[in-house]
């Protein structure tokens, strides 16, 4: 196997601890605007980019003769809604890192690989959560970090064309370091967009936590190249893979 240079990470369920306080935000802005979504529909929409999923579900409440304007005012009042409620979420909410997340950062950082974050937020969330972590210590205004910040590169979904499952922001964050094999990527994701993102980038593996916004069950259906309990977990399995004994 290529030496591991880079792993990209996604934030909500993955390094940072999730509830299924998205999904409630989410439930909430969508009973507030008239949209009818379940909990499982939600939950199956989780990791993709937030307006996108709005239009996805307005577009099938409506049927297929939706005029483009109704559907784009709809689309706009629910999403803005969301936007306030999440916002609001992540000011006032408790925000911690996932169980093993910090130390699996240090121990990557250490061995010399990249570390980069991605997520379906937009960037104004991406960049609170960050700040309350403290995570945006030493990135620039590229969102790139430097020697002294624990994270190599941040990526929010408003600044790809395409959100998760499509797999910009993985090859965005290889542009970014000057990788040009996704054999040398690792991807870890806790939703199944997350894991076929990893699998369209072509990424040497794409991993799965199952202490987010899915089980195993659930996560065991997508392709996968290895779940895991939590970031603990996974990194005694890179500690025993990329330190020789």
């Amino acid at each position: 196997m290529a030496p591991l240079q880079l792993v990209v990470f996604d934030m909500a369920g993955t390094t940072v601890r999730d509830q299924h306080e998205v999904e409630a935000c989410f439930a909430q802005a969508a009973a507030a605007t008239g949209l009818r979504a379940t909990a499982a529909r939600i939950l199956a929409a989780q990791g993709q980019a937030k307006r996108f999923v709005f239009e996805t579900l307005w577009r099938e409440q409506l049927g297929p003769g939706a005029p483009a304007a109704e559907l784009g005012a709809l689309v706009d009042k629910s999403y803005g809604a969301f936007r306030r409620i999440l916002e609001d979420h992540y000011r006032t909410a408790e925000v911690v890192p996932t169980a093993g997340c910090l130390e699996l950062l240090a121990f990557l950082k250490g061995q010399g690989v990249r570390i980069a974050l991605t997520t379906g937020f937009y960037r104004t969330v991406t960049d609170l959560i960050l700040h309350r972590l403290g995570w945006d210590a030493g990135l620039d205004a590229q969102h790139r970090g430097n020697a002294h910040s624990l994270i190599g590169l941040s990526i929010a979904s408003d600044e790809v064309a395409e959100g998760r499952p499509a797999p910009l922001m993985i090859q965005k964050a290889m542009q970014a370091f000057g990788i040009t094999d996704p054999q040398r990527v690792y991807n870890v994701g806790d939703t199944p967009s997350d894991l076929e993102s990893g699998r369209r980038a072509g990424c040497a593996r794409s991993l799965g936590v199952v202490n987010g916004t899915h089980t195993h069950a659930q996560l065991a259906a997508c392709p996968n190249d290895g779940l895991f309990a939590s970031l603990a977990e996974l990194h005694q399995h890179l500690l025993a893979e990329l330190v020789p004994a």
